[in-house]
This record gives C-alpha cells, structure tokens and sequence, in this order.
C-alpha cells in the first residue's frame, strides 16, 4: 500500500490544507533563518464568513484550495488555525510583495464566488489582515502573531476587506 501524505497528520481533516501545528513548527524554522539573514516575511489570517442556506459539507475545502491556488511559491505555507481562521506564511517578502499576493487571493475568492456561487445557496465575505516584518532582536514571533491577530480582530469592526501593516520594532 502506498502512504498518502495527503491524509497525514500534518493536514487539516477539513480542509485539506496544513493544520495549525505544522505551520507553526514551519512558520518558526522560517522565522530564525529570515532573522539570521535579514530578510522580511509576512504573516497573513484570512477570515472568510460563509453565509449557507443549505450546508454544503465540501464547500470550505473547495475555497481552501482556491485560495492556496494564489500561492505560486513552493515556500509559501497555508493552514487552517481554527474555524474561523486561515493563516498563511509568505517568505522573502516586503509590504509590495504581501500586496501582490493579497491581490491574487482576493482574485481567487472572486473565481471561486463566479464559479461556485451560481447557486445563491451560499455566500463569503471576507477579512485579510498581515503583518510584515524583518525579524530581528527586538522584535519576536509572538509579537508578530499578536499583531496580526489584533489587525485582524480591527479589521473585524472595520468595512474595508483587508490591511497591510507593518510591525514596529520595539
């Protein structure tokens, strides 16, 4: 028998897409070696709200894999983190290089809404917040998740679709 990675532990069962474990385990591997040479990276929390009349038990798998469509780089890592949350890693990135990729994840949920949508059974809003940072010895990983995390709770009671910040240093 051959052993599917697809299904391994490491998967969220839901989605398809890596489980919060994983990522993070990945998320600060990165974070050291983007410290040690200097580079900045991003941190990104999608929230999608889907609004469904019937349930639609493959929908949210589906949209996952729409959206990890818009990532073309083999480095760059989504995850499911709660039922509310993907969070996405994007390595060797500025505030111009986030933008970019928001904008494809942001075409790629239109795709989806176009091409899943039809139904009017259902439908998804959504909130994009992300942090970007250069690591350094100010600064900590914590710092940055719980900036992203307070982005993201603003963004929340906000009406734009998403923000792109930079995390001070400290």
């Amino acid at each position: 028998m051959i052993y599917s990675f697809r299904n391994a532990s490491f998967r969220d069962s839901q989605t398809g897409v890596y489980n919060q474990e994983y990522f993070l385990e990945v998320f600060n591997r990165e974070w050291h070696r983007h410290l040690r040479e200097e580079q900045s990276l991003a941190l990104v929390y999608l929230r999608p709200h889907v609004h469904e009349m019937v349930k639609h038990p493959k929908l949210l798998e589906i949209f996952s894999h729409e959206v990890e469509k818009s990532l073309l780089r083999a480095t760059d890592l989504m995850a499911k983190f709660n039922q509310d949350i993907f969070a996405l890693g994007l390595f060797n990135v500025n505030e111009q290089g986030a933008e970019v990729v928001i904008e494809r994840i942001e075409h790629q949920i239109h795709k989806f809404l176009d091409t899943h949508g039809r139904d009017h059974s259902f439908s998804i809003d959504y909130k994009i917040a992300t942090g970007v940072c250069t690591p350094d010895r100010r600064n900590s990983i914590e710092q940055l998740f719980n900036f992203v995390e307070n982005l993201s709770d603003e963004l929340e009671q906000a009406s734009g679709p998403h923000v792109i910040a930079l995390m001070p240093n400290n």
